[in-house]
């Protein structure tokens, strides 16, 4: 996969030489490109913003640079996969953004080619995306309802994210499967030694040496956490997906089946 970056914080990205997003690069499953946009500015202080238009607090991004950033990833992006006809999916963090989720991911680790444009200041002139969207696919994703100071720590959650889920980069695939999300549900609790630590022992069951207590134990402990911390993602689960334990269990629980969807049952 080419991925490449456009910020004012080049060293932001640092981080994407560690842990397994690092490995990646080094074994060739990542392309990765980081670019500054100050490198696309042609006066002496390197301006990038400038206050915006109708007047306001803050500033915004000038289009002129972040144009010219854009032209250049394409060309370098072409010249590197060897195609004059490709294009990125041009990722813009945002709070304004559709929420990014798993399944968002999975469908960009699908993808050959990712940009990221990291706004800063009040964001990026507008103009940019509507121009970016002629040549290329645009998805601006939100990572919460909060602000951070630039798109710089998104685009690092981001790639995380989707990296993870190229073949090669998890060391063990199966730890995909079971983790929060995969199924809709937020992932059971984990255990390891030893036995008993600070008087608080590990679920027996998990020592039981009986697979099918210890994957029911695992689903009802996923549902109970889910019910508990993430009651909206209990209201989107498929109902065809749910055996009778899951049922009874969510009704213990306080949830029930109606017209096809689960709800909270009426105090």
């Amino acid at each position: 996969m080419r991925l490449d970056v456009v910020t004012i914080f080049p060293e932001y990205l640092a981080p994407l030489d560690l842990s397994l997003i690092g490995r990646a690069r080094r074994d060739g499953v990542l392309d990765l490109a980081v670019h500054d946009l100050r490198d696309f500015t042609h006066d002496r202080h390197r301006t990038v913003d400038d206050s915006p238009a109708g007047g306001g607090a803050g500033m915004v991004m000038r289009p002129e640079p972040w144009g010219e950033a854009l032209d250049a990833v394409l060309a370098a992006g072409r010249s590197a996969l060897g195609d004059d006809t490709a294009v990125p999916t041009l990722v813009v963090p945002t709070p304004s953004g559709t929420p990014f989720t798993q399944a968002a991911a999975h469908e960009l680790a699908g993808l050959p080619w990712l940009a990221f444009a990291c706004g800063r200041y009040e964001g990026i002139d507008e103009r940019v995306l509507e121009d970016a969207a002629e040549r290329m696919p645009v998805r601006p994703l939100s990572i919460g309802d909060y602000v951070l100071g630039g798109g710089e720590a998104a685009v690092l959650v981001v790639v995380e994210a989707v990296a993870r889920l190229l073949p090669g980069v998890v060391g063990n695939p199966e730890s995909l499967v079971e983790e929060s999300h995969a199924a809709g549900l937020l992932e059971y609790p984990v255990y390891t030694r030893p036995a008993t630590w600070r008087g608080r022992s590990v679920p027996e069951v998990l020592s039981s040496g009986n697979h099918a207590l210890v994957a029911r134990w695992r689903r009802d402990e996923a549902l109970r956490r889910t019910a508990r911390r993430r009651p909206d993602l209990v209201e989107r689960l498929d109902p065809a997906g749910l055996d009778a334990a899951d049922l009874a269990l969510l009704d213990d629980l306080g949830w029930v089946l109606e017209h096809g969807r689960l709800c909270r049952a009426e105090p």
